[in-house]
């Protein structure tokens, strides 16, 4: 007898949103649904973590009768930050994943002291999502250069598992962004480890030639100053930045002079709430700010995010208007409602790729009241 196994379908961008379905069934599930069962997950004695059971009574409201969708959510007010940061780590794991295998990652200090976040499964699901996304836009696969923190941050574990997930090798460099935003808050200057970060780099770019970089906008920029030639001729497909954002003029610069032949794929978010993946102005895609190429769009259930008045967090802007980025976590790891965010964007529509709203034109929320030091992570 015989077997023969399906060859799956190439994904392609028209084909992402049912790939992601399927390969990451969780994505198919009603949001009011998955909002049910992770206040169940969360709240539950037997399987919610003890930083969410300890503070259940001190609610004025029960989370697993009183939420019956997500805009219930809105009960928790906005969340507190502060409480992440003074929490103890183990405290954040659920008790349902007491016997797996979990890390700790910590954020990368933008905002204040770090925050840190327990990982058991939301790295796969990241891995997953973005791993269809780069097949779906004909580059995935090959060796990777990650110029980005490795350590405690999530951005570099998050590289090598996308790597593992076709058997790519990863080249890394040491970079600490905390020591950066150190270097700025001492005395606004951070060229001398800006220029160390380069020269890690360059060696590997040109001895390795990897098919994929993954960096910072913001190092992209000062990357390409660099070389003396186009990214295309070290043999890079793509490369895939995150973090810190560059100016139009930058966006456009680099474009024109150094990324012919190179795809650029951007994310906008962060070590809390995961990526919202770049949607390109193709035909039937929501129109745009000026100067604006792209879009971004969270895939819920995993986390959703929202534009908000300033003035009224609670109150959704209507699409095309600009306004205060609030986002919301709802991963078996992680449960945090309502952060304000500190960057300002404008409200997208939804996108053929990605059908739910998405926002454009990101930039820093210029009231934040924190003291932002983005650096170059």
């Amino acid at each position: 007898m015989t077997t023969s196994s399906a060859i799956p379908a190439p994904v392609t961008t028209s084909t992402l949103y049912a790939a992601l379905r399927e390969r990451v069934p969780e994505l198919a599930v009603d949001l009011d649904a998955w909002t049910r069962r992770m206040m169940r997950w969360h709240f539950s004695p037997e399987t919610g973590s003890t930083f969410w059971v300890s503070r259940k009574d001190a609610l004025g409201f029960d989370p697993i009768v009183d939420i019956n969708g997500f805009a219930d959510l809105e009960l928790f007010g906005l969340f507190d930050k502060g409480e992440l940061r003074a929490a103890h780590a183990r405290d954040l794991r659920p008790r349902g994943y007491h016997d797996r295998p979990f890390r700790i990652f910590e954020t990368g200090g933008t905002t204040g002291a770090p925050c840190r976040i327990v990982n058991v499964t939301r790295l796969n699901y990241d891995v997953e999502v973005y791993h269809l996304m780069l097949q779906a836009r004909g580059v995935a696969g090959g060796d990777i250069l990650a110029m980005t923190p490795m350590g405690p941050h999530a951005y570099g574990h998050f590289v090598e598992g996308l790597a593992d997930s076709w058997n790519g090798a990863v080249h890394t460099i040491d970079f600490d962004p905390r020591w950066v935003k150190a270097a700025l808050r001492a005395d606004g200057e951070a060229h001398s480890y800006t220029e160390h970060l380069i020269q890690q780099t360059v060696p590997l770019l040109t001895s390795e030639r990897p098919q994929l970089l993954f960096t910072t906008s913001r190092l992209l920029v000062e990357l390409a100053m660099r070389l003396p030639d186009p990214l295309h001729t070290y043999g890079l497909h793509a490369v895939c930045t995150g973090g810190t954002s560059c100016t139009a003029a930058e966006a456009q610069f680099l474009r024109e002079e150094h990324l012919a032949g190179v795809d650029w794929i951007d994310t906008y978010g962060n070590t809390l709430v995961g990526h919202a993946l770049q949607a390109d102005a193709v035909a039937g895609a929501p129109a745009l700010p000026d100067d604006v190429t792209h879009s971004y769009h969270m895939p819920p259930p995993f986390a959703v995010m929202t534009v908000v008045d300033p003035a009224d967090p609670r109150r959704e802007v209507v699409v095309g208007e600009r306004g205060r980025v609030r986002v919301t976590a709802l991963l078996e790891d992680l449960f945090i409602p309502n952060l304000l965010e500190r960057d300002s964007a404008v409200r997208t529509g939804p996108h053929p790729w990605f059908p739910w709203d998405g926002v454009a034109g990101v930039r820093p929320f210029e009231q934040n009241v924190e003291e932002a030091v983005e650096g170059v992570y």
